[in-house]
C-alpha cells in the first residue's frame, strides 16, 4: 500500500465517521463541529485527486462561511430542538424518496464510465494538462469568460438567499432594552430632567 492510498483510506474513514456523527449527535453544536471535520477530510480527498481548487473552495466557502455561520445561528438563537424533532418521523417517506433519487443519480454518474467510456473525450471545454496550466487557472478562465453571467447570477441568488435568511430569523424581543438614537438626540433639558420639590420630613414617592 502506497502513501497516497494510506491517506485516501484515512481521509475517507474519518469523513464517513464524522458524517455519521453529524446526523447522530444529539447536541446541534456537536453536529456542526463534526460537519466541519467532514469538510476538512473531503478537502483532503480533493487534494489527493489533484483538484486543489475544489479543496480550497470547500474550506473557504463551507468551513469558513456556511458551517461557522450555522454554528453561530444555533448558538445565538433560542431554538427548541426537542419540539423540532417531535414531528420528524412524518417526513420519513419523503426523505426516503429523495434518498432513493440521489442514490439512483449517483449510480448513473459512477456507472457512466462503464456505459460510455469515451464520455471524457466529448467534453466541450477540453482540460489542459497540469504541466501547462493548473486546474485552478483553467477553471478561472472558463468561469470568468464563457460563464461570467451565470457566475454573477449565482452570486445574486446567494445574496438574496442570505438576505431572506436574515429577515426570517430576525426577532425583536420585547424584554430587552435597546438604544434609540433618535430619541436620545431629540431629548431636551425639559424632558430629560425632572425637578421634584420634596417637603421637609417626607420622601420622594
Amino acid at each position: 500500500m502506497g502513501l497516497q492510498a494510506l491517506f485516501f483510506y484515512l481521509f475517507a474513514f474519518i469523513a464517513v465517521a464524522s458524517a455519521f456523527m453529524v446526523i447522530s449527535a444529539r447536541n446541534p453544536v456537536h453536529s456542526v463541529l463534526f460537519l466541519i471535520l467532514t469538510f476538512f477530510n473531503a478537502a483532503g480527498l480533493f487534494l489527493l485527486l489533484g483538484a486543489e481548487f475544489l479543496a480550497m473552495i470547500l474550506l473557504v466557502v463551507y468551513v469558513g462561511a456556511v458551517a461557522v455561520l450555522f454554528l453561530f445561528v444555533v448558538m445565538m438563537l433560542d431554538i427548541d430542538f426537542t419540539e423540532l424533532r417531535a414531528g420528524a418521523l412524518q417526513y420519513a417517506p419523503i426523505g426516503a424518496l429523495i434518498g432513493l433519487i440521489l442514490a439512483a443519480e449517483l449510480i448513473v454518474v459512477i456507472g457512466g464510465s462503464v456505459i460510455s467510456p469515451n464520455v471524457a473525450a466529448s467534453i466541450a471545454m477540453p482540460i489542459p494538462p497540469l504541466t501547462e496550466r493548473t486546474n485552478t487557472a483553467a477553471l478561472g478562465d472558463v468561469l470568468y469568460t464563457n460563464y461570467v453571467y451565470f457566475f454573477q447570477i449565482a452570486g445574486l441568488v446567494l445574496l438574496v438567499a442570505m438576505i431572506g435568511a436574515i429577515v426570517l430569523t430576525l426577532r425583536h424581543r420585547t424584554n430587552i432594552k435597546r438604544q434609540n438614537i433618535s430619541q436620545q438626540v431629540a431629548r431636551t433639558p425639559k424632558t430629560a430632567v425632572e425637578v421634584v420639590k420634596v417637603k421637609p420630613g417626607q420622601g420622594v414617592n
